[in-house]
């Protein structure tokens, strides 16, 4: 039986007789004496057989390698004053085999190095591929451990603390509108009809609030068939919640709470409340996106009422046009950011480009105020604007002002990943801080030019704003982000509850009432037998914890990732199927190779 596991072994253990289960990290022969690091989940620790003091490990050690699997009985000891590591938690000790008994050998070259020594870069498709291997590996291990205590945290705090229930909610469910693609699956016993994966459990959980359970959660597994990015996945989980009878205010006090809790039992952070809360407009109006990273300034300033009759046609044509301009001020950028980077072919240029924009205007302000620039703004500004632009930006000797001009979300987007890339060149970010805060007052809809039409900005059960029902196309939603560091980490809203406000959203997105009683009648019909206003927010885990594990990609945050193309490298999946399979559930695949090619 084992008695302790490697990592925890400690002083305190000093002359106990331990039996450790685990993989051989590293073999070291020095002298005659062989020294084992031995490695399990919690970490590793060092293992000595020697000839005369533990004369019948000395010939089981011999034949050991690298990730052999091994069982070891022995004393634990004091290490020499000489070979104490402070950088392990098992450096006082070692422990002189008894015996060491080899449990599996390992019968083909390893495709990459696992011991905790190795700090060679593997290739990813190749972590992947071995993703076994890769988990017994340092990084991984110390992830999914990172991993293990929020998902521990989040239950503790919500059923201990504040009285949640957790529920499991359908994964076969049916698809509906407005929102990612669905997957879909094939019913054997119903032909021609789909199940969808759920991409969230958002009826379920507010049919759970009709229902009487007023404080649901569940760590949920979610599916959408989109596009991948490094922090996206086609499966992801995440921490649902919903609460009945409490408002905005109360939900993010109680989340507040949460989020201090988790980082302080994971990491031992403390964590200040409340955070800092910003509504959508004024972050837009700040930072240009609504998940800003406040760790540093570079705040844009709008001057489209300052250049809107100035005879530079760039910036008034913009206005005129129903657009913006606005600055980025960068304090001291006039000595690290050259011309050749701001025009065609520069690196800031093409993040301009690639977010929409045309390009980027400039002036670089001098000693006592004087400026330099493209002639076409300093001929077409008068000196009184000038001033005016210098004040508004805050801008002293060194600063180089970055222009933005052509319509709202292109300039906003522009100036958005232009700040993030200056950031980090110029290293303004502080590497250790923690910035949270809540990104409040979402509109309700956003415009689909492609079908003519407005749709939920977050989803269509989300409540109006009070103040804002007279014209629902306009509206502001009672809608609330939870930004951590510039990543979105949590969103959720206070909920529609009353059956006549929820037909009027479906009017608004151009759902009409046969469409939405076939789509959401059950839900709709539930209204009318005393729902309670409720509201909630779902937290998306693999992000968390790839900020909390300084990763930059949420594949180091799960067990077992896809690609960006939305394969699992380790199984080859997805995969063909057997044509009889596909008959006994009525589908035919249309799917012609010849015509990608």
């Amino acid at each position: 039986m084992r008695t302790h596991y490697c990592g925890t072994l400690q002083a305190s253990h000093l002359g106990e007789t331990v039996t450790l289960f685990g993989w051989v990290d590293r073999r070291r022969d020095h002298g005659g004496v062989i020294f084992i690091d031995l490695r399990d989940r919690t970490g590793v620790v060092q293992i000595v057989s020697d000839p005369e003091r533990t004369p019948v490990s000395y010939p089981q050690a011999d034949p050991l390698r690298n990730e052999y699997v091994v069982k070891v009985q022995g004393r634990v000891s004091q290490r020499p004053e000489a070979s104490l590591n402070p950088k392990l938690p098992t450096g006082e000790v070692e422990i002189y085999a008894d015996t060491i008994e080899l449990l599996n050998a390992v019968r083909k070259p390893l495709p990459f190095q696992v011991s905790t020594a190795d700090v060679e870069p593997v290739r990813e498709d190749l972590r992947l591929r071995y993703r076994y291997l890769d988990l017994r590996r340092e990084r991984m291990a110390h992830n999914m451990q990172i991993r293990h205590g929020v998902i521990k945290a989040m239950r503790r705090f919500l059923e201990d603390d504040e009285g949640f229930v957790e529920v499991e909610t359908p994964v076969l469910t049916r698809s509906t509108p407005e929102g990612a693609r669905d997957y879909l699956v094939p019913s054997r016993v119903n032909p021609g009809e789909f199940y969808a994966l759920p991409q969230s459990p958002q009826l379920f959980k507010q049919l759970l609030m009709v229902s009487g359970l007023d404080r649901y959660y569940q760590i949920a597994r979610c599916f959408r068939d989109e596009d991948l990015r490094a922090d996206r996945q086609p499966e992801f989980t995440q921490l649902d919640m919903e609460m009945s009878f409490m408002d905005q205010d109360e939900i993010l006090a109680l989340n507040e709470a949460l989020v201090a809790h988790i980082f302080q039992t994971v990491q031992g952070r403390d964590i200040p409340q409340p955070f800092p809360r910003l509504t959508y407009a004024e972050a837009m109006d700040r930072y240009g996106t609504d998940k800003p990273d406040t760790r540093y300034g570079l705040e844009l300033v709008d001057v489209s009422d300052l250049v809107q009759d100035c005879g530079f046609k760039v910036f008034s044509g913009a206005v005129a046009a129903g657009g913006i301009v606005k600055v980025l001020p960068i304090p001291g950028g006039n000595e690290q950011i050259s011309n050749v980077r701001i025009k065609p072919g520069g690196d800031l240029f093409k993040i301009a480009a690639a977010a929409g924009a045309k390009g980027l205007a400039y002036i670089r302000v001098r000693a006592e105020g004087a400026i330099d620039t493209i002639g076409a703004i300093k001929d077409n500004l008068a000196p009184d604007q000038m001033q005016e632009l210098l004040s508004r930006t805050g801008a002293t000797e060194g600063t180089l002002l970055l222009f933005g001009a052509g319509p709202t979300d292109i300039v906003n987007a522009t100036l958005d990943r232009v700040r993030q890339a200056i950031a980090k060149e110029m290293d303004l970010i502080p590497a250790d801080q923690l910035n949270l805060l809540w990104v409040t007052d979402f509109p309700m809809f956003e415009w689909n030019e492609d079908e003519q039409r407005l749709e939920a900005l977050h989803h269509p059960f989300t409540a109006p704003h009070p103040d804002d029902m007279d014209d629902l196309g306009t509206a502001r939603a009672v809608a609330y982000d939870l930004v951590l560091n510039g990543y979105e980490i949590g969103g959720g809203s206070l909920r529609i509850y009353q059956p006549e406000v929820q037909q009027r959203v479906f009017d608004t997105i151009g759902l009409s009432t046969a469409e939405a009683q076939d789509k959401f009648g059950f839900l709709l019909e539930a209204f009318e037998y005393g729902t309670p206003p409720h509201g909630g927010i779902a937290y998306g885990l693999d992000r968390l914890v790839m900020l909390m594990a300084g990763e930059e990609s949420i594949r180091d945050a799960i067990a077992f990732p896809k690609t960006q193309q939305a394969r699992c490298l380790l199984t080859q999946a997805p995969s063909s199927v057997d044509e009889a399979q596909l008959k006994e559930l009525s589908v035919a695949s249309t799917y012609d190779p010849e015509a990608d090619e």
